[in-house]
């Protein structure tokens, strides 16, 4: 199939979900998308299996055969950052970049680690044959939360904006921490692996900032020699796109590398604020970025949900979808508490005391995309039916954060508003 061939699908797929949604079933627009393009794979699916129709099952092959993990890896993942990173409060995230650097880098960490060691319990109770290492490598695939998730659907929810800044930028950092532990660890996977973790850290994480912010810098100079609202479009995609591939050329990491470029430009892009009023008056610059990223997600959304019919089922699977989601929320809720007592009572966001901030960060925690296009990644050195693990595991992990938490965490959200208000008039009563 070609690639006009499947944009087609995916427009039909994303109007007919989105209509369909608006007039019946009024869920989340992007969980809709996930969740109704999975229905509707899994129906093609079923037809195809069943009634043996060859033009039904190549037509079924060709959707699920779709390189998902190069269209996100080397394709539209790095504007998909830097249109999420672009958006963030500067103010906000100095006030709480204690609160985010530990839970991006610290809970990542020890999030994948119990997750794996967790997970290596049940490979030994249920035969499953993977080492310790290779569950670690699992948990470094299904740890990091999705910045594209998290600015697709927990903003359009309700949550505070002290809380949605540190759970965006969170996402949007820990990605790049996520990446690194992969490669770090799949080193250690693969026969002769030699790699240092800090040698590696410093030089996937420093490497990108230095390089984001040089090159960022640099471009945005052009600028000042413009009077073509187009051109400063041309230029912040000129940048990130740059940046990505020297990042990935250089072995640096691309995914932190354009989050830095589109926090740098949006800094930028206020200090020239009243020019840009003059030659972009109808805001061209965001008007563009938000429509890219609303187009992109939705379809993103839609092939996840599009890859069942790709997927194969492995034969453990009655009990990789319970320990998936459990040991997920346990390694997760690990990570955050360890995060949250380190950062300290008095600089937890939002008032919050240690035990509702955990719950908060815990059931917040959406994955996606990434998490999948490694995943994906696997199959290069894994034996089958490892990697049929990994992508069992990792597909129902998606599943139930997007469907199950991102349909609850605004009730979820607003109960421990509750919660807080109570313990705080509690408390000023006693005081009194």
């Amino acid at each position: 199939m070609n690639v006009l061939a499947f944009l087609i699908i995916l427009l039909i797929y994303i109007v007919l979900i989105g209509i369909l949604n608006q007039r019946f079933f009024h869920i989340q627009p992007d969980i809709a998308l996930i969740l109704f393009s999975f229905v509707l794979s899994v129906i093609l699916l079923t037809v195809s299996l069943c009634l043996h129709l060859e033009p039904v099952t190549a037509f079924a092959e060709s959707l699920g055969d779709f390189g998902f993990e190069e269209y996100l890896m080397k394709g539209v993942l790095c504007f998909m950052l830097f249109s999420g990173a672009r958006k963030v409060n500067i103010r906000k995230f100095r006030e709480n970049v204690r609160a985010i650097s530990l839970l991006a880098f610290l809970s990542t960490a020890l999030s994948s680690l119990f997750y794996g060691a967790v997970f290596y319990g049940v490979s030994v109770l249920f035969h499953l044959n993977m080492d310790l290492m290779t569950c670690i490598l699992l948990g470094c695939v299904v740890s990091p939360t999705d910045p594209i998730a998290a600015t697709g659907i927990l903003n359009k929810i309700g949550l505070s904006k002290n809380v949605c800044s540190v759970i965006e930028n969170e996402s949007l950092f820990n990605d790049g921490v996520g990446v690194t532990l992969f490669i770090f660890v799949r080193s250690l996977v693969i026969e002769g692996g030699q790699a240092s973790f800090t040698g590696l850290m410093f030089r996937e994480i420093a490497g990108a900032v230095a390089t984001a912010l040089i090159v960022s810098f640099l471009l945005f100079k052009l600028m000042a020699f413009t009077r073509d609202p187009i051109m400063y479009i041309l230029i912040s995609l000129l940048d990130v796109s740059l940046v990505y591939v020297i990042c990935e050329l250089l072995g640096f990491s691309g995914v932190i590398a354009s989050v830095v470029c589109g926090m740098y430009f949006s800094w930028a892009y206020d200090g020239i604020e009243r020019q840009a009023a003059v030659i972009d008056p109808k805001d061209w610059y965001r008007d563009f970025w938000e429509i890219t990223e609303n187009l992109l997600n939705s379809v993103m959304f839609v092939m996840i949900g599009m890859l069942v019919l790709k997927m194969r089922i492995s034969v453990h699977i009655l009990v990789l979808i319970p320990a998936a989601v459990l040991i997920n929320v346990l390694a997760r809720g690990f990570g955050v508490t360890v995060s949250s007592i380190l950062t300290g009572r008095r600089h937890i966001p939002g008032n919050y005391n240690i035990r509702e901030y955990v719950i908060l960060m815990t059931w917040s925690a959406l994955k996606g995309g990434l998490s999948l296009a490694l995943a994906l990644g696997t199959a290069e050195f894994l034996p089958e039916d490892t990697y049929i693990i990994f992508l069992n595991v990792t597909y129902a992990t998606i599943f139930f954060t997007v469907l199950v938490q991102g349909l609850t965490v605004k009730r979820m959200y607003f109960a421990l508003e509750e919660h807080k208000a109570a313990r705080m008039a509690a408390g000023r009563r006693t005081g009194d």
